[in-house]
């Protein structure tokens, strides 16, 4: 790891512990903007569906609960799970059958998360510490991703998508908010629009979104802008899917294939 990659990983890791740390003692986190991060995108949730303290450290850029279509029995995973706001919701939605991970990678906002699923009274969550270049999940083991403003913080996307379409099920789909760029933006000029930390200036652009998602043999891939996070950049619905397993349509998806 390079002396910039090292300072950045460190920098989005302290931007985080304080998040963490806000929510402890104030109840809320506070995102950059909000009319476009945290709360306000919850703002159709049934009262009582989870305890505030979980609503009010959302530092997202979206919901991906809303987007994702939960059905009863799904597994789900959720990268870079925060104060447990998504894994909350989303294990409400899978139900008893289902099972929903968290993914963090520090322990202060999984400490978090563990207080306020406690608070909610949802038994189908395991939650587990790691990073989402390298999940610590078997093959083949969850049916949903979802991610709320997360991707855009790692260092290595080429390796996180590797790893969605590794863990995910055939047939397996993922549905993501994420902050995405204008092609037309460089990524100097990204980076003149915001921080590493504040899910700016890592931001992939929206081909840049849908070759990694192609790269990895994901198909139907989708951006779709919601709000405005900066000039250029949006929040962003991002929507794909794994082959079925059905011989043509693996076959289609292989490099040279129709799909690529």
């Amino acid at each position: 790891m390079t002396d910039t990659a090292g300072q950045l990983q460190e920098e989005v890791r302290e931007y985080y512990r304080s998040k963490a740390a806000e929510a402890e003692t104030e109840g809320a986190c506070c995102s950059p903007d909000p009319q476009s991060f945290g709360p306000a995108a919850y703002a159709g949730i049934r009262p009582g569906a989870a305890p505030d303290t979980a609503l009010l450290s959302s530092l997202g850029c979206g919901n991906p609960t809303a987007v994702a279509e939960l059905r009863e029995g799904e597994t789900v995973l959720d990268l870079g799970s925060g104060g447990g706001l998504d894994v909350i919701l989303s294990a409400r939605r899978v139900g008893e059958d289902g099972l929903v991970f968290g993914l963090d990678f520090l322990e202060e906002m999984l400490a978090l998360a563990r207080r306020n699923i406690e608070d909610a009274g949802v038994e189908n969550v395991v939650l587990l510490k790691g990073t989402i270049e390298q999940i610590p999940l078997p093959a083949w083991t969850v049916d949903v991703i979802i991610s709320n403003c997360v991707i855009n913080l790692s260092l290595d996307k080429p390796a996180v998508f590797a790893e969605m379409a590794r863990i995910l099920a055939p047939g397996g789909r993922i549905g993501i908010s994420d902050v995405v760029a204008e092609d037309r933006l460089s990524q100097a000029e990204r980076a003149e629009r915001g921080g590493h930390s504040q899910c700016i200036a890592g931001a992939l652009s929206v081909s840049e979104y849908k070759e990694l998602l192609g790269a990895v043999g994901l198909v139907d891939a989708e951006v779709v802008f919601t709000q405005e996070a900066a000039d250029g950049l949006h929040s962003a619905i991002i929507r794909a899917r794994k082959p079925s397993g059905d011989s043509r349509e693996i076959e289609a998806c292989e490099p040279g294939g129709s799909c690529c």
